[in-house]
C-alpha cells in the first residue's frame, strides 16, 4: 500500500497483532511539513488511532527538500507530547506561583485589564511583542498586528529588528529593483557575507540546502565565503577570507573601490540606474586594499582575488546573514552590499521571467526599473525613547524596553508576547526583565515555560503546529521557494487528552470581541459573532493565489502554481528612478567607519580596550531558544561553552574544560571554554538563546545568555536602534566557578 493511500484512506500502516498475536496500536502514516525554520522540510508523521503523534521522519519523496529534515525538526513528538509542554492556561500568583484557570475566565480578565489600561492611559499603553511562533503559523503570523490595529496601537515589536532588521533598511535607502536579484539557481557566483546557510537554512537554496549546494557547484557555481569562521558552509567554499568580525563594512568598502578603479563595475547598467556612483566612489576612496587588509587582518592577495572572482563571474549576488546585521555599522554593511551588488549589475533584466512571483503573496507588476528609496522610517509613529520610525510596520526592538520603564505619556503598561521569548532573544537582558517586571499586564501565548513565561501574569498555551492546518511562511515565499510553489496541510494530529489548548486566532478574537472591536485579518474583516476557524484564516492569507482553495488542498506534497507566467517589463520613463547609493547619512557611516581605531588585537569601546571580538553563532540542533526543554537537544547540547581558537587559549593558559570569564564594556558572564581550530584567532564564539532568567540559571542545565554582555543605552544604530550584537569587544580571561550574573 502506498504512503498517499495510506494518507487519503487513513488505513491502517501497521498490522494489528505482533508475531505473537498480541493485539498492538494501531497506527497511520500522514503527510505534513516542519515549521520551525524557513527549511519548511517535508515529513511523514505517524499518528495512532487516537490521533496522537507517535513518530515522525523525514519524507524521501518531497519533492522540495528530498528526504531532508534537521535533528530539532525531528524532535516533535517530544515537543507535542512531552512533559515540558503546557496544556492548561496559567495565571501567576503574587508570590510567582501559577495556577490553572479556564481559558474562557483568563481572556475575561485579560481583556478588562485591558480595557482598564486604555481607559487610563490611552490605546498606546499597550503593545505586543512577535517571535517566531507567530512568523511561522500562516493562520496567525499577522493577527498581533491586526489586533493591536483594532485596538488603535502602532506598538508591534518583533524578533525582526534585533535580526536582520538592516535588510529593511538598505533598500529604504538605496531604492529597489523590481525584477529582484539574480536567484540562485541561475547564478554563477554567491558570495555569502557572515551567514552559514548549512546551518542557518538561509540564502542560497533552502529546500535541503545540502544537497542543491552540492548540485550547483557540479554545473559550476561558485562560492565566497566571508566569515570569522570557517563554518560549515565555508567548507565548500571556492574562496573564503577569514576576518576579524565587524569588518564587513572595511572589506566591501575596499571591494568596491578596487571594482571601480579597475573598471570591473557593469558601466552601462550603473549609468542607465545609479544616481551618485561618483560620490561613493569618493566615498570609499580611503579603503584602499592595504588599509582593509590591516583592520580585518585578511591577505592582500585574497581580498583581491575574491573581488575580481566576485565582478568577473557577472551574475549571482552578495547576500548576508546576522553576522554583518547584528555587528556595529549592520545598517552600513548591508547598504554596501546593495551597492556592490548595483555596481555589478547583479539584478534580473528586462525580459527575463520572475522564477517566483508568488503563491500566496499577491503578484505585482515587475517593470526593470528602480523604486527611489523611500526612507519610510521618516514619516508616520515614532518611539517615544530615541524618536525611531518604523520598518514595515513595527517599532524598534532595541527601544522596548526603555518604552515599558520611561515614565510619561504613552509608557508601555500592558505587552502581548505571540509565539516569542523577548527575555532569552532581546540584547540587555537584566533591563527586559526589570521592564517585563514593571508591566500591569504581560501575556504569553507560548506552549513552554520559558523565562519570558515565568514573567507572564497569563499563559495561554496554543495548538502546536501538527494539530493545525496550515501553509507555509507565506510572509516571505519568495525567499523560501524558487518557484511557485506552496502546499497545504491538514491538522495531522489532536492535542493529549484533557487539554485546554486554543488556536491563535481564537485568542485574538476572543480579545477583541469582548472589547467590542472589529478584528481583521491580514486586512480582511472577520464575523465577530462566529469564531473564526485556522481554515478561515488560511483562505484569507491563499485569497490571491492563482489557484482555486480547493485545488492548493488537494495536493499532499504541494504543487507548482504558474498561474500566468510573469516577466520583467520594460520600465516607465515616467516612474523610474535610480538607486541613492551615497546619500549624506551613508556618507557620514563611511567617514566614521574609517575614523575608527581599530586593530587586531585593541578595540576601544567605551573608554576600555579590549582584545577579542565576540561572534554571533548558531547551533544546528536548536532554533535560538527553541528545543531548551526537549530531552533529545539537551542530551546533545546542555549548555552553550566559549569557543576559542586553540592559539588563543595557549596564550591564555585555559585549556578545554576550563571556566572563562568574558568581559564586555556591559557585563560578564562566566562559560566552559573549548578549543575550535575553525575560529580564527582573536575571536570567541558563544551560541545566543541560552540562559535563565538572570542570577536564577544554572549554567551546566541553562547555560549562559550572551545578551548580558550587551547594553541598549549605548551603541543603538540610526534608523533602526539595532544593538551591537556580534564583534562585541570583550576581554578573556580564566576562571575557577560559574558566575550567574
Amino acid at each position: 500500500m502506498s504512503l498517499a493511500d495510506c494518507t487519503s484512506a487513513m488505513t491502517p500502516c501497521f498490522p494489528e497483532q505482533n508475531s505473537h498475536g498480541e493485539a498492538i496500536i494501531t497506527t497511520h502514516e500522514k503527510l505534513s511539513f516542519c515549521r520551525i525554520c524557513m527549511g519548511h522540510c517535508g515529513v511523514v508523521l505517524t499518528v495512532d488511532d487516537d490521533d496522537q503523534l507517535v513518530d515522525i521522519r523525514a519524507d524521501r519523496d518531497d519533492g522540495q527538500t528530498l528526504g531532508f529534515a534537521c535533528f530539532k525538526g525531528l524532535q516533535a513528538v517530544e515537543l507535542h507530547n512531552g512533559p515540558a509542554r503546557l496544556l492548561h492556561p496559567l495565571k501567576r500568583q503574587p508570590d510567582g506561583s501559577f495556577v490553572r484557570i479556564k481559558l474562557e475566565t483568563a481572556l475575561d480578565e485579560i481583556a478588562a485589564k485591558i480595557k482598564e489600561i486604555i481607559a487610563e492611559d490611552g490605546a498606546d499603553a499597550i503593545a505586543g511583542y512577535r517571535g517566531g511562533g507567530a512568523f511561522f503559523n500562516a493562520s496567525a503570523c499577522t493577527l498581533l498586528q491586526d489586533f493591536l490595529r483594532a485596538v488603535g496601537s502602532p506598538k508591534v515589536f518583533s524578533s525582526v529588528t534585533i535580526d536582520q532588521s538592516a535588510k529593511m533598511v538598505a533598500p529604504g535607502r538605496l531604492g529597489m529593483w523590481l525584477p529582484g536579484a539574480h536567484p540562485f539557481h541561475s547564478s554563477n557566483v554567491t558570495m555569502v557575507i557572515g551567514g552559514n546557510p548549512l546551518v542557518s537554512i538561509t540564502n542560497l537554496d533552502l529546500r535541503n540546502p545540502m544537497k542543491r549546494l552540492k548540485e550547483a557547484k557540479a554545473r559550476g557555481f561558485k562560492l565566497i565565503v566571508i566569515d570569522p569562521r570557517l563554518t560549515e558552509t565555508a567548507k565548500f567554499a571556492d574562496i573564503f577570507l577569514q576576518p576579524l568580525p565587524g569588518e564587513d563594512c572595511a572589506i566591501l568598502a575596499g571591494m568596491i573601490r578596487i571594482i571601480l578603479e579597475r573598471g570591473w563595475e557593469d558601466a552601462e547598467f550603473c549609468a542607465q540606474n545609479a544616481a551618485d556612483l561618483d560620490l561613493l566612489r569618493a566615498a570609499v576612496q580611503p579603503f584602499t586594499p592595504a588599509y582593509v587588509a590591516g583592520r580585518a587582518d585578511i591577505p592582500v592577495e585574497k581580498l583581491f582575488e575574491a573581488t575580481e572572482a566576485f565582478a568577473h563571474a557577472k551574475r549571482g549576488p552578495a547576500v548576508s546573514a546576522t553576522g554583518p546585521n547584528m555587528s556595529p555599522h549592520g545598517n552600513l554593511a548591508e547598504h554596501l552590499i546593495g551597492c556592490l551588488n548595483i555596481v555589478c549589475g547583479r539584478y534580473v533584466r528586462e525580459g527575463e521571467r520572475i522564477e517566483n512571483p508568488g503563491v500566496l503573496y499577491p503578484r505585482y507588476p515587475r517593470p526593470a526599473q528602480v523604486v527611489p528609496a523611500a526612507r519610510p522610517w521618516e514619516n508616520g509613529p515614532k518611539s517615544r525613547i530615541g524618536g525611531f520610525g518604523t520598518l514595515g510596520g513595527e517599532m524598534m526592538t532595541g527601544v522596548m524596553a526603555a518604552e515599558i520603564l520611561e515614565p510619561g505619556p504613552g509608557r508601555v503598561r500592558a505587552m502581548i508576547v505571540h509565539g516569542g521569548n523577548p527575555v532569552s532573544s532581546v540584547p540587555d537582558q537584566r533591563k527586559v526583565v526589570e521592564a517585563f517586571r514593571a508591566l500591569d499586564l504581560l501575556v504569553s501565548i507560548e506552549p513552554n515555560m520559558t523565562p519570558t513565561a515565568k514573567l507572564s501574569h497569563y499563559i495561554l498555551p496554543p495548538t502546536l503546529m501538527y494539530e493545525r492546518s496550515d501553509l507555509p511562511l507565506w510572509l516571505w515565499e519568495m525567499l523560501l521557494y524558487p518557484i511557485p510553489f506552496t502546499r497545504y496541510t491538514e491538522a495531522v494530529a489532536v492535542p493529549p487528552p484533557g487539554a485546554e489548548v486554543s488556536d491563535d486566532i481564537y485568542v485574538f478574537w476572543s480579545l477583541a470581541r469582548r472589547m467590542g472591536l472589529q478584528m481583521t485579518v491580514s486586512g480582511v474583516p472577520i464575523d465577530m459573532e462566529t469564531p473564526p476557524t485556522v481554515e478561515d484564516s488560511l483562505k484569507i492569507a491563499a485569497r490571491h493565489a492563482p489557484a482555486p482553495w480547493d485545488e492548493i488542498k488537494g495536493h499532499p506534497r504541494g504543487a507548482v502554481f504558474e498561474g500566468e507566467p510573469q516577466y520583467a517589463v520594460p520600465p516607465d520613463p515616467a516612474t523610474a528612478g535610480k538607486f541613492t547609493l551615497a546619500a549624506p547619512d551613508v556618507v557620514q557611516e563611511i567617514a566614521q567607519l574609517f575614523a575608527e581605531q581599530y586593530s587586531p588585537g585593541s578595540v576601544p569601546s567605551n573608554g576600555m580596550v579590549f582584545t577579542h571580538r565576540l561572534a554571533s553563532r548558531r547551533h544546528r540542533d536548536r532554533f535560538n531558544s527553541l528545543g531548551k526543554a526537549l530531552s533529545g537537544v539537551r542530551k546533545r547540547v546542555p549548555y552553550n561553552v566559549a569557543y576559542l581558537n586553540p592559539g588563543d587559549m595557549a596564550e591564555k593558559a585555559v585549556a578545554t574544560g576550563d571556566w572563562v570569564e568574558l568581559i564586555s564594556d556591559s557585563g560578564a558572564v562566566r562559560a566552559i571554554a573549548e578549543g575550535d581550530e575553525t575560529l580564527r584567532p582573536g575571536v570567541v564564539s558563544l551560541i545566543h538563546g541560552f540562559g535563565d532568567l538572570p542570577d536564577s540559571s544554572d549554567y551546566l542545565t541553562d547555560g549562559v545568555s550572551t545578551n548580558l554582555l550587551i547594553s541598549t543605552d549605548r551603541d543603538l544604530q540610526t534608523i533602526n536602534a539595532m544593538p551591537r550584537m556580534s564583534g562585541i569587544p570583550v576581554n578573556i580571561r580564566r576562571a575557577s566557578e560559574p558566575l550567574n550574573q
